[in-house]
């Protein structure tokens, strides 16, 4: 979906999975920091939205979910994911109940197949799942923001600021009056910055929630069964994830980021020596410089220089080996 957004002025409209919002609005480091000092706001309007309601939605959701949501207080925000029965990630979720309705964003493109995955779950439970992303439109503002909530906005307060489910009519005259708006390589530095995973980019058709740290903030480990949790257990009685996400400082003088997928190799193994990872998201930070976030093997040293290509990396770690 377009968003209107993309008609304010300097305006350049974001390309691949986010196409649809702005990438940036002709400053990118000023729209960093602007996002780091607690003002403007992200339109993430291009994401996915579907809501869960009925009687049942919180036990029912709990059941799939990795996360423990049966008792979830009104208005607290989690997030979760739906695995493959192998443990693989499939669905991230960002949630937050407001008492009668249980809402989520998610990844762009995604929402059909995840209300297809929960139709065909609902057997005899009490619940109505519905794709609400032509009627709703996420927006972002930043931690220590002092921007008025419109009335009646059903809001996910998180430790990196507010998600708002903003009537999708209403974007237009949210933006008037809340700016300066942001784009979205502005926001994805920040992510980048905080070590937040994404679904589709620091992620592939293998990846387990150890890998990512998502065990952290994604799943319980004490509920009860859901699919993929065997996995799940198994890694963490072991302590043996085969990989582990990574922040990269990459060297400032190159030109180019590399991009995902970009692979990683030891430096001194040289260009042409063993692939050890690859680059999930990389990013020009207003303060850091060109930094990325990527996967490595489990047992390459956390202390061990790397390439990207040609591109030399500095390691820290994000999740223990």
């Amino acid at each position: 979906m377009k968003s209107p957004l993309l008609s304010l002025s300097g305006a350049v409209p974001a390309e691949g999975v986010d196409e649809g919002v702005a990438a940036h609005y002709g400053d990118l480091f000023r729209e960093q920091r602007a996002l780091a000092d607690g003002t403007g706001f992200v339109d993430l309007s291009h994401r996915g939205v579907v809501t869960v309601t009925g009687e049942d939605r919180l036990s029912w959701l709990h059941l799939l979910l990795t996360q423990h949501v049966s008792d979830l207080p009104a208005h607290r925000a989690t997030e979760a994911l739906i695995l493959s029965p192998h443990g693989h990630i499939e669905h991230a979720l960002y949630l937050v109940d407001d008492g009668e309705t249980t809402w989520a964003h998610v990844e762009p493109g995604t929402q059909e197949a995840l209300v297809a995955y929960l139709e065909s779950m609902k057997f005899f439970n009490r619940v109505e799942v519905a794709d609400r992303t032509a009627d709703y439109a996420l927006v972002h503002q930043p931690a220590g923001s002092i921007a008025d909530v419109p009335g009646g906005v059903v809001v996910r307060e998180t430790p990196y600021g507010r998600e708002l489910f903003l009537p999708r009519g209403d974007l237009e005259a949210y933006a008037a009056g809340h700016g300066p708006a942001a784009g979205l390589l502005a926001y994805e530095a920040l992510r980048v910055e905080q070590h937040r995973p994404r679904l589709g980019f620091e992620t592939d058709h293998r990846t387990i929630p150890h890998e990512l740290g998502w065990i952290a903030t994604a799943v319980h480990l004490q509920k009860g069964c859901y699919r993929g949790q065997e996995t799940v257990a198994r890694v963490q009685n072991l302590g043996k994830p085969p990989r582990r996400l990574v922040f990269l400082h990459l060297d400032g003088s190159e030109v180019h980021l590399p991009p995902q997928g970009t692979e990683l190799r030891l430096a001194a193994d040289g260009p042409e020596g063993r692939k050890i990872g690859f680059i999930t998201t990389s990013v020009r930070h207003h303060e850091l410089g060109p930094v990325a976030l990527a996967l490595v093997k489990r047992n390459v040293p956390v202390d061990a220089p790397l390439l990207a290509d040609s591109t030399a990396a500095a390691q820290e770690t994000v999740v223990e080996p």
